[in-house]
């Protein structure tokens, strides 16, 4: 039932908070100390946010609602409330109104709901750190390619080839972005040759084991691994399911049907950007039974040890490895899945079929659409036979070629 300037003035506070719902989210929280200040409840990009809205009676009930609704018109636009009130208040500090910093801000608020969250994360982190300090209190229109190899120079300087790399992809999306409304002309990374100004990348592979000795000592050692539980079976699963590290510490538990024995991860969080179905075999169904009495009730299957409410730090798995005697130039989280692709293509198991497994890009040039399906009865049965054959690694037994047990 909507709020009344009547009900608004009667309200006492209490020993906690009280909070009074207008509608649209919007809700008048009366504080034990007796101050009442308007708060909008929104979501964005799947995560809940709240907006403060002002002080009763300085910003009155209409006036509330009034900023509600510009809020929500904000949303409608994919634009977060939040964000764009931050470059706001960079205007009013003195900067320009389209500066670098509040027409980035502009585009990140607008680009994020659409990205993984850790890939969300490290992009802001990225503009605060890299960028913003630097060119974001300049007018965009008057920035030009020399201030940007500026930037990218300096993040060079600290041997981060890689986000250099990837700034100058921010950077430009920020000025195409102000391309497309009007507030500039062009985009200038587009003069930049990053050949011609950054050392060639050395390209280090994903350090993996896969020698087949050694590949049933890692798993030895991974059951014998006296860390943390959840840690213990996220080792134990990665071997079985080898996708992304990312992929595997933001698992969700709604993800899994463990009756079908599948893990469906949301194609939001995949490099590709497209549903990825994941066939579990015995030996994972029985790790995340394992697990489920101790993670179920929270949102992530391994959460982190510092709260339920986050998941896994990205470091946990490589820290864990170190900790069982493996070096980082020896084994890695992510190498789970180069031992998996190496050891099954030596197997002959089908390429296409391990492929699909491995969501790489490849696609079927015939048809644009991508089967997040393709290959599933033939990549159910690889799964299987690939745990049953870590099994066997594990306890020593004799090599056994996997397509010639092929059901």
């Amino acid at each position: 039932m909507p709020l009344t300037d009547t009900a608004i003035r009667k309200a006492k506070p209490s020993t906690k908070s009280v909070r009074l719902f207008d509608g649209g989210g919007l809700y008048l929280e009366v504080s034990p100390s007796g101050g009442k200040l308007w708060r909008l409840k929104y979501r964005i990009g799947g995560k809940e946010k709240r907006l403060a809205l002002g002080a009763y009676p300085a910003t009155s009930l209409a006036s509330a609602r009034q900023k509600r609704d510009e809020a929500r018109k904000l949303l409608a636009e994919g634009i977060d409330p939040s964000e764009r009130r931050k470059s706001t208040k960079a205007a009013r500090a003195g900067l320009a109104a389209n500066t670098f910093e509040v027409i980035g801000r502009e585009w990140y608020a607008k680009t994020a709901p659409m990205l993984a969250e850790n890939t969300k994360a490290k992009l802001l982190t990225f503009l605060e750190k890299d960028v913003f300090p630097w060119i974001g209190a300049r007018p965009i229109a008057g920035l030009a390619a020399s201030d940007l190899i500026k930037v990218i120079e300096r993040i060079e300087q600290r041997g981060a080839l890689d986000i250099a790399r990837r700034v100058h992809n921010y950077m430009g999306r920020i000025f195409r972005y102000a391309v497309g409304r009007s507030l500039v002309s062009r985009d200038p990374s587009r003069d930049i040759e990053l050949k011609d100004i950054l050392p060639p990348e050395d390209v280090q592979h994903h350090a993996s084991v896969t020698d087949l000795k050694a590949v049933g000592g890692l798993l030895w050692a991974i059951d014998g691994f006296t860390g943390a539980f959840t840690t213990r079976c996220a080792l134990r699963l990665a071997a079985l399911v080898f996708v992304r590290p990312g992929e595997l510490r933001h698992a969700e538990w709604t993800e899994f049907d463990l009756e079908k024995a599948e893990w469906r991860i949301p194609a939001g969080k995949m490099k590709m950007k497209e549903q990825h179905i994941v066939p579990l075999s015995v030996q994972a169904i029985t790790i995340l039974r394992e697990i489920q009495p101790l993670t179920r009730m929270g949102r992530y299957v391994f959460p982190s040890e510092r709260g339920g409410a986050r998941p896994m730090s990205e470091n946990t798995v490589n820290a864990a490895l170190r900790r069982l005697g493996y070096a980082k130039d020896e084994m890695t989280g992510h190498g789970f899945r180069s031992m998996a692709s190496t050891l099954l293509h030596e197997l002959g198991l089908p390429h296409a079929a391990i492929e699909r497994q491995l969501a790489h890009g490849e696609r079927n040039k015939v048809s644009a659409a991508y089967n997040f399906a393709e290959h599933l009865p033939e990549r159910r049965r690889m799964m299987q036979q690939w745990a049953d054959y870590l099994d066997k690694l594990k306890a020593g037994a004799e090599v056994i070629a996997l397509h010639g047990n092929a059901a």
